[in-house]
């Protein structure tokens, strides 16, 4: 275990999880996941931690569970994520009464919303308030270059889901490398959701049932740094094999950036920028696997 991480890793992994507790293949209860959330936010890695990700039909029952936790943190704010309901126009309203009510203790400032067309994009912009930045989860068929175009001219950021809990709902390495580029040529900053466990890509259960199928799980540090690679100009071939690379060897951290296989290399600059201006956070139902794996591979 690495007592104070490399400046490129800590530039890199801050505020990088947001915790999706709620969700599959955890799925736990609300008490369990906010006091999970509150544990994070004490331990030695709380600047590894993003938003709470919480479906708007929940934001109720959160605050019921995590008002005493929220009560005695005197740190900051807390910081939600929502995914929204079918109905956009409620969800705000609904976002709108939960920040009027609670935000100098837990503020909605993430809106995470599904668009299959531009005008579901056009319509939720028109109606977004103050201070809510929306990400537009978003199909990576033949629509995409439009929807992101959509995105970019309206300023707006985009969601890539990148696994789920079948073999099935993991994105081809071409998919993800296609959308990364489109979202770069557009300059459309996104995030990434589901199926990032692990830090580098591997062969593992998809599910924490005894009996899980198991598939090829996309890792975050790839994702994240061929999303570098590839706002520096790297040709898809090479994005296609950081993004499959399983071994931990091949990438080389210090303070003053990344390298991988010794040639291509990263500064610690580069990530920063990478992460605030194009890929800006994974969801993770787990924050403490990544957390192992990163101390396995000896990273923190």
């Amino acid at each position: 275990m690495t007592e104070t991480p490399k400046e490129s890793v800590r530039t890199l992994l801050t505020e990088i999880v947001d915790y999706a507790g709620l969700f599959p293949p955890s799925q736990i209860s609300m008490p369990e996941a906010v006091l999970n959330y509150a544990t994070y936010r004490n331990s030695n890695y709380h600047w590894m931690l993003g938003r709470f990700v919480v479906p708007v039909a929940r934001l109720d029952e959160f605050f019921e569970s995590a008002h005493d936790f929220i009560s005695r943190d005197g740190k900051s704010v807390w910081r939600l994520a929502v995914l929204a309901s079918e109905d956009i126009y409620e969800t705000l309203r609904r976002i709108e009464d939960f920040n009027a009510q609670y935000a100098s203790r837990a503020v909605c400032d993430v809106l995470e919303v599904r668009a299959n067309t531009e005008s579901k994009i056009e319509n939720t912009v028109r109606s977004l308030p103050p201070g809510l930045t929306a990400y537009f989860e978003i199909p990576t068929d033949d629509r995409l270059a439009d929807l992101v175009t959509a995105l970019a001219i309206h300023r707006q950021r985009a969601k890539l889901r990148t696994g789920g809990i079948t073999a099935d709902e993991f994105p081809s390495t071409r998919t993800i490398i296609r959308f990364i580029r489109t979202c770069l040529a557009g300059n459309v900053p996104f995030k990434a959701t589901a199926g990032l466990h692990h830090p580098l890509r591997c062969f593992r259960p998809l599910t924490y049932d005894a009996n899980a199928p198991k598939g090829t799980m996309n890792g975050f540090l790839n994702l994240f740094l061929a999303t570098g690679f590839a706002r520096a100009g790297f040709k898809p071939i090479i994005l296609e094999e950081i993004l499959e690379d399983e071994f931990e060897e091949s990438f080389e951290f210090t303070d003053n950036g990344v390298a991988w296989h010794g040639d291509y290399f990263l500064s610690t600059w580069q990530l920063s920028f990478v992460r605030q201006k194009s890929i800006v956070a994974f969801g993770s139902c787990s924050f403490d696997e990544p957390i192992h794996d990163l101390q396995e591979i000896g990273l923190l």
